[in-house]
């Protein structure tokens, strides 16, 4: 089925609810204090189907106090359809309504002029030319123009079946599933449930989603678009979401619900901003933010530090993270003024400096990716993840892939999805040979290096690894480096300078990775060399992570039978005055006792039997 979004636009009793109503007999003004004050307060949703075509109606507020509400439905909307009395014309809410509309790229316009018979054919003409002339200081794109009066049913129907000509904008599939919650409730007996359109990609029942603000995951109880139960919920549906496992005061009007991992939220973000004509944004000073279905004061810094401007980049402050993506567009307001536009070009902040950073934003408003994904890499030294290009960029995986694979210098790893400039394999090269020229018997595999080296990724160390082997630097035998200089087969010796190092540590022995660290082993050899002594009985396995030599251990138990000898019992008290040891290895020691026949326990006290 096709689905559209058509959101009203226009002054205060121009007629916007009444004309819903006589579209599809839906009234707006539900609440008590609408219909006393003949406003709509909040957003109002409805709908009106034909065959396969979906029209869902978001009817805002024209107050010019509500105008914030107004904001909030503008976002999802695919057309606007404003609405202008015949009696009064173009009002201030009308042009503050375009002025929004505008900044927000809304493109596709439906103008309605409505309460016809409150005025003659050649008034309606006139009021008719006004419009169209006010309207062409921008740059919609008018579907058509229809005059009509909620008490003349022709013209109705006609504006009707206009309606259901205007083509599915055809909303691109994106990356993932967002949703901005616009309304948030909790009927009796059904928990918590919420309201958006469906933006990015579809959703199922059943599935898990994340609320970004509330950092929780919850799932799909139940989906609903226009008051049915369905399975699945598609791009542009006005749907209700019951959610699993949260609260209804856990979430706000606003929140971002989308699936887990794919967004990040950052206490700041980088924008391009564009000002009403007649306004200026003010370096340093706070404004409300409305991105989304979200309404948040924040402080706008101009990005020349410049004591204001007309259009330009600036980095918006928050108090709580933000969860955005790149493209998307915002406005900005001062008490009950509109002051700007514009949309988000860096999501995702990254310490970087001044210069960079304005370069950086320069090539995302144009929207050279190469060259960000150039400025961005001089301070990712360590890599870029393009997993984040789906919020950085708007791009897929696949996308993201493509404009790396165009970049010069650089090593991508399409597995791990990370990007590396080839000046970083230089820094791992010499993070090995390190290794190598302190412990001469180093002997490491890839995976252990990459123990060490947690943000490369283990294509990237081989490159590193396979240059040093190359050089002559190291030889590889049975997926471990070497020093090429060691001509001898030192590995038969690893277990006499296992045994060594456990003689020396006695009876506090270190965890055996730590072992392997300090001896710049590869884990599983090590592993394998201890299975190996183990065996032999050379050295006792304790627990998971303590092994002790042989002969530390039989003398230790000679002693704790001493104690017991002299005190008539031992205890982790009397132990400890012997041996001031940690209670890890008091324990373990005393559990190991009990193994011995001539050894009873009694309470927490071990005597002779």
């Amino acid at each position: 089925m096709s689905n559209i979004i058509i959101g009203t636009a226009g002054h205060i009793d121009h007629g916007k609810t009444a004309l819903i109503k006589a579209l599809n007999g839906y009234e707006g003004d539900s609440t008590n204090e609408e219909k006393q004050r003949g406003i709509t307060i909040d957003l109002s949703f409805s709908n009106l189907s034909r065959a396969q075509q979906n029209i869902a109606f978001i009817d805002v507020p024209g107050h010019e106090k509500l105008i914030k509400n107004m904001i909030a439905g503008a976002f999802s909307f695919d057309y606007v359809m404003l609405v202008v009395s015949a009696s009064e014309g173009i009002m201030p809410q009308t042009i503050e309504h375009i002025q929004i509309i505008n900044l927000l790229n809304i493109k596709n316009l439906i103008v309605t002029i409505t309460k016809k018979d409150l005025v003659t054919p050649d008034e309606l003409l006139i009021q008719k030319e006004n419009i169209l002339k006010f309207l062409s200081k921008f740059d919609f794109e008018i579907q058509f123009v229809h005059e009509v009066s909620v008490f003349d049913e022709k013209s109705i129907s006609k504006l009707k079946d206009s309606l259901f000509t205007i083509k599915n904008t055809n909303k691109e599939e994106e990356n993932f599933f967002r949703y901005y919650v616009d309304r948030v409730f909790s009927p009796k007996g059904i928990g918590t449930v919420v309201t958006g359109t469906v933006l990015g990609k579809k959703l199922e029942l059943n599935e898990k989603v994340f609320i970004c603000e509330a950092q929780k995951e919850s799932k799909i109880k139940n989906i609903q678009v226009h008051n049915e139960n369905v399975l699945e919920a598609n791009i542009s549906n006005r749907t209700a979401l019951n959610l699993q496992g949260i609260n209804a005061n856990q979430i706000n009007r606003g929140d971002l619900i989308t699936k887990k991992g794919h967004i990040r939220g950052f206490d700041s973000i980088d924008v391009s901003f564009k000002c009403l004509q007649g306004k200026t944004l003010n370096h340093n000073k706070s404004y409300t933010l409305f991105i989304g279905a979200k309404k948040i004061e924040v402080k706008v810094l101009l990005f020349d530090t410049i004591e204001n401007a007309e259009e330009g980049y600036a980095t918006i402050k928050a108090d709580e993270n933000l969860f955005t993506i790149f493209g998307e567009k915002f406005i900005l307001r001062s008490s009950n003024e509109t002051i700007c536009g514009g949309k988000v070009l860096n999501p995702i902040i990254d310490p970087m400096k001044k210069n960079q950073k304005k370069y950086l934003l320069e090539c995302l408003d144009s929207g050279d990716f190469i060259s960000a994904y150039k400025t961005l890499l001089e301070a990712h030294k360590k890599g870029l993840g393009i997993i984040s290009s789906t919020q950085r960029f708007a791009l897929s995986h696949e996308e993201a892939i493509s404009f790396a694979k165009q970049l010069d210098d650089v090593f991508v790893d399409e597995k791990q999805l990370v990007i590396y400039p080839n000046a970083t394999k230089d820094y791992i090269k010499e993070f090995i040979k390190n290794i190598y020229i302190k412990n001469q018997y180093a002997l490491l595999s890839n995976a252990s290096i990459a123990l060490r080296l947690k943000w490369a990724s283990t294509l990237f160390i081989q490159k590193a690894l396979d240059d040093l082997e190359n050089e002559n630097f190291l030889v590889k035998e049975n997926n471990l480096y070497k020093n090429a200089n060691i001509k001898e087969d030192f590995a038969k010796n690893l277990e006499d300078t296992f045994m060594s190092r456990l003689r020396q540590e006695d009876i506090t022995p270190t965890a055996p990775y730590n072992i392997y660290d300090d001896l710049d082993l590869d884990r599983k050899l090590g592993d394998d060399i201890l299975k190996s002594l183990t065996a032999k009985k050379q050295v006792i396995r304790l627990q998971h992570n303590l092994f002790i030599h042989f002969e530390s251990l039989n003398k230790l138990i000679k002693e704790m039978k001493n104690i017991i000898k002299e005190e008539g019992y031992i205890e982790i008290a009397n132990f400890k005055e012997k041996y001031p040891l940690s209670r890890k290895y008091l324990v373990t020691y005393l559990d190991y006792l009990d193994n011995q026949s001539d050894i009873t326990k009694e309470g927490n006290k071990r005597i002779f039997a």
